[in-house]
C-alpha cells in the first residue's frame, strides 16, 4: 500500500478510508474538528499528557487503515485527541511517529499528516531530537527550526516523488516559506518572555539524515559545513507533506547530544583519547528528553492555547 506506484486514484481511496474510521471514533465529541497537529518526537510523548484527561481519546494505530505500526522505543504508536489549554484547543496528538529507516515508504511515514489534513487540521506543530551539529549548541538545549536541508530528498528520495495528488496541492511546492514566521514569533515570545523559560533556544537549520546510524564524525563535519545546525531523521518529510496540504508548520528540535565531528585519533598517537568519548546513543536521547520535556510541554501547551 501507498508506495509510489500506487495510482493516486486508490492511495486517496487509503486516505479518506482512514479518515472515515478516525472520524466514526471522534463523533460527536469537542475533537470530532482538531485544530492542531501536534508530532511527538522521541521521548516527548509527554506533551499528550498536557490534553485534559476528561476529554481524552485514543486510537491505536493498528486500528487505522493504513497507519503503519511505530518499531522504536519512546514511541507509542497511538493517535490521542484532545483539548488542550484553557481556551479548550481541539487536538490530535501522534504520540510515536514513523520512519523511512524502519523500512517504510515516505507516502507511509506521512499518511498519517495527509488524514490529519482531511480530519480539518490547519496547524501542525512537529517536535524531534535531533544531535547538535553547529558548536555552539549544546545537550539539553532547544532549536526552533527555520529551515531545513533535504539530503534525501536531494538524491531522489523525496515524499512528493511520484504522481502528485491534486486534491492536496501543486506539482512543484515551493519550502522558502516552510517554517511559519509568526507561530516561531509566538513560541519565542511566549517562552521567553510570558513563561520566563530559562532554557536556550536557538533558531537554526535541520538537516535531515534517513539514519538509522547516528552520523560518523566526518558526516558531522560535512553536515555543519553544508550548513546544518542540528541533524535528525525525521520531521523534514512530515513538514513537506504538511506543506503540500497547505497546513501551517511549526517544528522544533531537542538538543540531545553534541555531534562529535572531531577526527579520530591518529593510528601512532600515544595516550589518545577514547573513540567512545561523546558517543551518542538512544538511551542518551530519550534521557536528555525527558531532561527537557517539562519546558516543552510547558511551552506549546501555552503557544497551542493561543491558536
Amino acid at each position: 500500500m501507498a508506495d509510489t506506484t500506487v495510482p493516486v486514484s486508490e492511495y486517496l481511496q487509503f486516505i479518506n478510508h482512514a479518515t472515515t474510521i478516525v472520524r466514526s471514533k471522534i463523533s460527536g465529541s469537542p475533537m470530532a474538528k482538531p485544530r492542531v497537529l501536534i508530532i511527538c518526537g522521541s521521548g516527548l510523548g509527554g506533551i499528550a499528557d498536557k490534553l485534559a484527561a476528561s476529554s481524552i481519546i485514543e486510537i491505536d494505530y493498528h486500528d487505522i487503515p493504513g497507519f503503519k505500526t511505530s518499531t522504536v522505543p519512546g514511541h507509542a504508536g497511538k493517535l490521542v485527541f484532545g483539548v488542550m489549554g484553557s481556551n479548550k484547543v481541539p487536538v490530535v496528538c501522534m504520540v510515536g511517529r514513523l520512519h523511512f529507516y524502519e523500512g517504510y515508504t515516505f507516502q507511509q511515514t506521512t499518511f498519517p499528516v495527509r488524514v490529519a489534513a482531511q480530519l480539518g487540521v490547519s496547524i501542525v506543530i512537529v517536535t524531534n531530537a535531533a544531535g547538535g551539529v553547529n558548536s555552539n549548541y549544546h545537550a539539553g538545549e532547544l532549536m526552533l527550526i527555520e529551515d531545513h536541508i533535504n539530503f534525501p530528498g536531494l538524491a531522489g528520495w523525496h515524499p512528493l516523488r511520484g504522481p502528485n495528488l491534486e486534491d492536496f496541492g501543486p506539482r512543484f511546492l515551493p519550502l522558502s516559506d516552510a517554517y511559519d514566521h509568526e507561530l516561531r514569533r509566538l513560541f519565542m515570545t511566549t517562552a521567553q518572555e510570558e513563561l520566563g523559560v530559562e532554557r536556550k533556544i536557538n533558531e537554526g537549520t535541520y538537516f535531515f539524515a534517513a539514519g538509522p546510524t547516528f552520523e560518523s564524525r566526518a558526516e558531522v563535519r560535512m553536515i555543519r559545513t553544508l550548513g546544518g545546525d542540528a541533524v535528525g531523521m525525521s520531521t523534514v518529510p512530515e513538514v513537506i507533506v504538511a506543506r503540500h496540504c497547505g497546513l501551517k508548520v511549526l517544528a522544533l528540535s531537542l538538543i540531545t547530544n553534541d555531534g562529535v565531528g572531531e577526527k579520530p585519533p591518529g593510528a601512532l598517537e600515544e595516550n589518545p583519547r577514547a573513540l567512545s568519548e561523546g558517543m551518542a546513543s538512544h538511551a542518551e536521547v530519550l534521557e536528555t528528553a525527558d531532561a527537557a520535556s517539562k519546558d516543552v510541554q510547558k511551552v506549546i501547551e501555552a503557544v497551542v492555547n493561543k491558536l
